[in-house]
């Protein structure tokens, strides 16, 4: 007698039950978890937490989402609804995949969690929303006419959840400073610029850094984040036109 195989751990892979508390529901989990995770980030949720928010046992949550790592599949699917990608067919294919990325980058701002989730091995990508992302994205990259169009939207989402993940986790810190981003790095500067003595190229790059990101660090964040993908953009352009 073969043996039977283990359930697919996802939330995605199994049939949902029918609930027994009508006022609870899966949706309903699912938004106030995006509040806590937007709010405390993803160590701070918890079954019991979210079942205190909810007024709700843990036991309750655990007939909608089976587990905690169901539940971030499910926030992640939810916030992904927020990105908007160009109809494809249009006349330049990197302008619509530039404003694709900024899309991309937004959302994860808005929601700093969502690129470190998205960066692991997980099965979160089966969500209906991300689906209909990545199929945005594959008639962009088809009509673009790239002829393998899944390892040009790989290349691009690498890094953009990359600079994504990074940038989310720095605003994160300046965020629990209580100041402004201009400020925290106004108090940080010195010790940077100290840290950076004796090393030339790095002491001329942080004296220079300081000026600039102290009057208008979303400028020097918007622009790093461009640059980046204008390289990457430039890079499967090349490619682009070496395709048969």
């Amino acid at each position: 007698m073969a043996a039977k195989s283990n359930p697919i751990p996802s939330v995605w892979a199994r049939q949902q039950r029918e609930p027994d508390q009508p006022a609870l529901s899966r949706a309903s989990i699912v938004r106030e978890a995006i509040v806590m995770l937007d709010a405390d980030g993803i160590e701070a949720l918890s079954m019991r937490k979210l079942g205190a928010r909810l007024n709700a046992g843990a036991t309750s949550l655990y007939r909608h989402v089976a587990t905690k790592d169901e539940l971030m599949e499910l926030a992640v699917d939810e916030v992904a609804a927020e990105i908007t990608v160009p109809p494809a067919g249009g006349p330049d294919w990197r302008a619509a995949a530039t404003e694709a990325a900024a899309s991309f980058r937004a959302t994860a701002l808005r929601h700093p969690w969502l690129s470190s989730i998205l960066g692991q091995a997980g099965l979160a990508y089966l969500g209906p929303n991300l689906m209909a992302y990545s199929e945005r994205l594959a008639a962009l990259f088809t009509s673009a006419g790239f002829p393998e169009p899944s390892r040009a939207i790989d290349t691009v989402l690498s890094y953009v959840i990359g600079m994504s993940t990074t940038e989310a986790a720095w605003l994160t810190t300046v965020a629990r400073s209580g100041e402004t981003e201009a400020d925290f790095i106004a108090r940080l500067m010195p010790a940077a610029q100290q840290a950076a003595a004796g090393h030339d190229h790095l002491t001329d790059a942080y004296a220079d850094a300081g000026v600039h990101a102290i009057v208008d660090p979303v400028e020097i964040r918007d622009n790093k984040f461009a640059y980046g993908l204008e390289v990457v953009l430039d890079g499967l352009a090349l490619r682009l036109a070496d395709a048969p």
